[in-house]
């Protein structure tokens, strides 16, 4: 699913800049939860920034599915990331305006990949997939943390892709939350996505088919695990 080929980053800065990651080579494969680990500034936003084609690599190589996303422009970039990715960010980042349907809807009315009643069916079968088809039609404002965080989920999942980011989706979640949010993000992993997250969680080893730990920019760490199958839980109330 992914490979990175001789990879750096570095900010522009004064005394040469700052080095952000440095010859990062690695393969990681298709339809696995896999945890990128580390200390805070140790790289990780980074890399999974690269991958998502949210940020340029200084030098090397992005490859994600046979896609070599360095090498898109940023209007083939853009289409590229609305149909085969999907994005979940630490603090949600639901439009305030719009219901939580429409929220999950909205990438497919941006991508084209569904209309109508077509994508309100969608929607309405991912936010019931994450437990909380009941908040369709309310505002985000109306909903918990834990529930905000599902609805961006069913968004991240709304034109289907081949890959979700997560960067510290449980970083503004308390703990029982937390565990619900890594649960569900193992179960589409177990359904056939790649699920790449960024987390400080140190207990991750129970739901995460591999963990990657970067140190200093590099790779440090990259090992495949066999994590115990998740407790069947109810998550609507968590």
């Amino acid at each position: 699913m992914i490979e990175l080929r001789a990879l750096n980053k570095v900010y522009p800065g004064p005394d040469g800049g700052t080095p952000a990651l440095d010859n990062v080579t690695l393969t990681l494969p298709a339809g696995e939860f896999i945890a990128i680990v580390g200390k805070s500034g140790s790289g990780k936003s980074t890399l999974i920034n690269l991958i998502a084609g949210i940020d340029r690599p200084t030098s090397g190589e992005v490859h994600v599915a046979g896609q070599a996303v360095h090498l898109l422009d940023e209007s083939k970039l853009a289409t590229w990331r609305g149909r085969h990715l999907g994005v979940v960010f630490q603090f949600f980042q639901l439009l305030p305006t719009l219901t939580v349907l429409e929220n999950v809807t909205l990438p497919m009315d941006f991508c084209g990949t569904f209309a109508g009643a077509e994508a309100r069916q969608r929607g309405l079968q991912l936010l019931d997939q994450v437990g909380i088809a009941e908040q369709a039609h309310k505002l985000p404002s109306a909903l918990s943390g834990g529930q905000q965080q599902r609805a961006a989920i069913a968004r991240a999942m709304a034109n289907d892709p081949l890959l979700i980011v997560a960067d510290e989706p449980t970083g503004n979640l308390d703990t029982h939350t937390a565990d619900a949010v890594l649960v569900l993000l193992a179960s589409l992993a177990r359904q056939g996505k790649s699920v790449l997250m960024v987390t400080h969680e140190r207990d991750i080893s129970a739901v995460a088919d591999r963990v990657v730990t970067l140190a200093d920019g590099r790779v440090v760490g990259n090992e495949a695990r066999r994590p115990a199958t998740p407790a069947v839980r109810e998550l609507r109330h968590a």
